[in-house]
């Protein structure tokens, strides 16, 4: 199954787990039960827009976007980490009424059995979502998964607090579990929001990812060819790498340029996907690679 077969599943199972963790919270009241359905809401929610995002990124490139429109998912993950915050202040605000005014709960023994129901379907979901995000290196995949399996450990915890209060008759538990909720999905609603910065940021490839792209140029290394100004970046699922790559001017440039295709096809070979942009130089030139220094002032005339 394909990046969006998978992310159309979550769909389905986000709608799954909405039914029946608003049952669970409808027979219980309890606003614990109450966070862990609206944070399911979010799933369905950045689901879609994941969904929607994936699709545009498998585009091929056109006039308007030459370079692919593979940065789209990073826009899903930023779109997750912020409804996960809008959930987030919804369940305090919840929270803080209920704790405030107390209610009695009733039915939590069906409660808690829905709500493990439904994390055992979203569980085995992020699992299988988690390892073809590494394989096909989807953003958008991953921070599905990892949120739903925030969504997971949101939903033990509530389960735990919630076997506390009929262990012990304390109902302020409830509100108080709620806002640990909150607080929990805070802290990966930002971890989604920074890994989108980061993606639009141009971040450099993964540290094995350059180990790779590193061993393959020390295979090219000779005494008459040097390989230096490389940088790398990633956008979704592609990476890319740029080089300068030094040769003896008396080289032709048919012979440069085989050099240069076997480089390139070492590296892809190396790295499923990576796009190699290659700068072919005489040894004793050296390109322009930044803003050049503005000029010194003019030393002073002497008297």
């Amino acid at each position: 199954m394909q990046v969006a077969g998978y992310l159309k599943l979550s769909v389905v199972v986000a709608l799954a787990t909405i039914a029946l963790k608003t049952g669970a919270w409808w027979v219980s009241g309890s606003v614990s039960l109450l966070s862990d359905a609206l944070e399911s809401l979010v799933n369905l929610a950045g689901a879609v827009f994941a969904l929607t995002m994936v699709v545009i990124a498998v585009r091929p490139a056109d006039d308007s976007h030459p370079y692919g429109h593979h940065k789209a998912e990073y826009f899903s993950s930023g779109f997750e980490g912020v409804l996960i915050f809008a959930a987030a202040l919804a369940i305090v605000w919840a929270a803080v009424h209920r704790l405030l005014q107390p209610q009695p709960l009733e039915a939590l023994s069906w409660g808690i059995a829905l709500t493990v129901f439904s994390s055992v379907l979203n569980g085995v979901l992020a699992w299988a979502m988690l390892k073809q995000a590494r394989v096909h290196r989807s953003v958008a995949l991953e921070a599905d998964a990892r949120h739903l399996f925030t969504d997971v450990y949101t939903s033990a915890g509530v389960i735990v607090g919630l076997l506390a209060v009929m262990a012990t008759g304390w109902t302020w538990l409830d509100p108080v579990i709620a806002i640990g909720v909150a607080l929990n999905i805070l802290r990966e609603g930002y971890g989604l929001v920074r890994r989108s910065v980061d993606g639009l940021m141009d971040r450099a490839v993964e540290p094995e990812v350059r180990a790779e792209i590193d061993q393959v140029l020390a295979g090219f290394a000779h005494r008459v060819i040097r390989i230096d100004h490389v940088a790398t970046r990633r956008a979704g699922q592609r990476r890319f790498v740029d080089l300068h790559m030094h040769m003896p001017a008396a080289w032709s440039l048919g012979h440069a340029a085989a050099l240069r295709a076997a480089v390139e096809q070492a590296l892809m070979d190396a790295v499923p996907g990576l796009r190699a942009s290659i700068q072919l130089l005489p040894m004793d030139v050296e390109a322009h690679s930044a803003d050049p220094d503005p000029p010194a002032a003019p030393a002073p005339r002497q008297p």
